[in-house]
């Protein structure tokens, strides 16, 4: 083959590898935002009502981001300490994606995101779906309780508002928003019987993405302003009779940010306090866990879709309450089963559980989950084996040309960026570094072209490649920018196996999903930087070439005889 035709089918190939991980990457975003649950058509109908409530009326304030340690912080906090004195309380874990949607719409059903059908991303409101699965301010509705809401507007699209009776949403999410909010729902705790009311308090998560992050003096100034709220609600609450929870949806790392499965925004405080509650500091607990538990406390029924379990030691209910748990949760866990089981793997043999244990009947939705993964994981595992000893037999048939150097330009590549990325700059592995899509696009490709040049630059210098031909020069090149390109797609590959092209039937692993988002766009940019770069070295060798010629024909004039 003819040394330029090889140049330009490379340079072609290039340009078809940036335009398949252009692809990739929009598409594994798309299809995070595009997400359904897979109970979304057929989801679990309703059991029955508990029976009895154990409280008259339950306040729930939501503090969007406030993280676990910041709560706990007395001189910050101290309403939200004397609630601790008073009440049970407990460290909640969450799941990723730990974004506000999925963060509220697990809280509300007690199911986690990958079930529950609200939106994994944060949605723009117009765009929010309303929930398909059973959730608290159905049940209490259907229990004949009054409802009510005051907070972000997101809760509009998102709850049945034929559940609600009364309801205040605004866009805004600093602290005047807040303002907004507590006083709408002062009103209501003050002149009407509402039985559930929804308080969302947006300041701190405001503070974390707009002020500075959570090291930052504002983050503790925001949580401390929206205690001082929290105490307002207190005022107007009679314990005796009624109760208060206080709980957040995720929190934030240090930065600023949210959205990955770093452990700190993963952690968030419960506190539940007053009528029907037992005093005390309790184990861990799961976020899904919040929405039976309060429906155990109105004696509405159990969401149908939850995962969670009644926290039976915090509370004080009713001695037919409490008979009626063990039956009430066999019954919604078994349909809940059946309803996922026929939506994932309807000729899957299951054994249902005997008893009333939810991690029982999770167990099983676990098992089905993870046997219909493997099955497919070894397709995908097939297909990458593939890929890879195709990948491998190419660069070995080259091994005399340079592979060596066309390896070494993609790991200083991949070293030079996340150096830069993990060290120097600090950032997670996660989307909770995500501050906006424009933002990443221009870091990511600012550093993989400054990463990449420096890798060319040295092999290029290290190898003598200018003083090669231009076609060869150019060749060379492009066969650094396409080993680099491999060596980038490994952890694409690994998502690959994982978790398939893209988000389908179930969530990703969010760790392995993001670095083939990372490393995806960062195949983007060397692909398209390559042809040039190529260019560039087919262009330094002729003129290198043209200038040894003028000095040779120079010297050789030198050398003829004088007549």
């Amino acid at each position: 083959m003819k040394p330029w035709l090889k140049v330009v089918l490379l340079v072609l190939l290039m340009l078809a590898l940036a335009a398949g991980s252009y692809f990739w990457a929009t598409g594994m975003i798309d299809s995070n935002y595009a997400y359904r649950s897979p109970l979304k058509d057929a989801p679990p109908q309703p059991a029955e009502s508990l029976g009895e409530p154990a409280t008259d009326r339950l306040v729930f304030v939501l503090i969007d981001a406030l993280r676990y340690d910041t709560s706990l912080k007395e001189s910050v906090m101290p309403t939200l300490a004397h609630l601790r004195q008073v009440g049970a309380s407990a460290l909640m874990h969450s799941q990723p994606p730990s974004f506000s949607e999925p963060g509220y719409s697990t809280l509300l059903t007690g199911a986690w995101p990958a079930i529950n059908d609200g939106p994994v991303f944060n949605l723009d409101y117009e765009e929010i779906p309303t929930f398909t699965q059973d959730n608290l301010f159905s049940a209490a509705s259907r229990a004949g309780l009054e409802t009510a809401i005051s907070g972000y507007y997101w809760f509009e699209k998102l709850v049945p508002q034929g559940d609600v009776d009364h309801s205040s949403y605004t866009p805004g999410e600093d602290a005047a928003a807040d303002r907004e909010v507590v006083d709408a729902a002062l009103v209501w705790l003050k002149a009407t019987d509402t039985n559930l009311v929804l308080v969302h308090i947006d300041q701190v998560d405001y503070a974390g993405h707009h002020e500075g992050g959570a090291a930052s003096p504002n983050w503790d100034a925001a949580a401390k302003r929206s205690d001082d709220l929290v105490a307002e609600i207190l005022a107007a609450m009679d314990l005796e009779n009624e109760t208060i929870v206080v709980l957040s949806d995720h929190g934030q790392i240090d930065a600023g940010g949210h959205g990955g499965q770093d452990p700190v925004v993963l952690l968030e405080p419960f506190v539940i306090a007053g009528k029907g509650i037992k005093p005390g500091t309790y184990a861990d607990i799961q976020m899904v866990d919040v929405a039976p538990t309060i429906a155990a406390l109105f004696g509405a029924n159990i969401p149908a879709s939850a995962q969670g379990r009644v926290l039976e030691e915090m509370l004080n209910l009713s001695p037919q309450v409490s008979a009626a748990i063990p039956s009430v949760t066999r019954d919604q866990q078994s349909q809940l089963l059946t309803a996922y089981t026929a939506s994932v793997s309807p000729n899957a043999r299951i054994e249902t559980p005997r008893g009333s244990l939810v991690s029982d009947y999770q167990a099983v939705i676990a098992t089905i989950r993870e046997h219909r993964l493997f099955s497919e994981r070894i397709w995908h595992s097939a297909g990458a084996a593939i890929f890879l000893a195709v990948a491998l037999t190419l660069l070995l048939r080259h091994k005399k040309r340079g592979v060596g150097g066309w390896l070494l330009t993609g790991l200083i590549t991949a070293l030079l960026f996340n150096l830069r990325y993990a060290v120097l700059d600090g950032k997670v592995y996660s989307l909770s570094s995500i501050i906006g899509v424009t933002e990443l696009i221009v870091y990511i490709g600012v550093t993989t072209a400054v990463s990449f040049i420096i890798g060319w630059l040295v092999v290029a210098l290290s190898r003598r490649i200018f003083r090669l031909s231009p076609a060869a020069a150019a060749e060379y090149t492009l066969w650094q920018g396409l080993t680099t390109v491999l060596v980038l797609f490994l952890p694409v590959l690994l998502s690959f196996v994982l978790n398939g092209a893209l988000v389908t039937w179930t969530l990703p692993d969010y760790l392995t999903s993001y670095l083939a988002l990372l490393c995806l766009i960062q195949i983007l940019f060397v692909s398209g930087l390559t042809p040039i770069l190529a260019g560039l070295t087919a262009l330094i060798s002729r003129v290198l070439a043209t200038s040894s010629t003028r000095r040779n024909s120079h010297a050789q004039s030198q050398r003829q005889p004088i007549r």
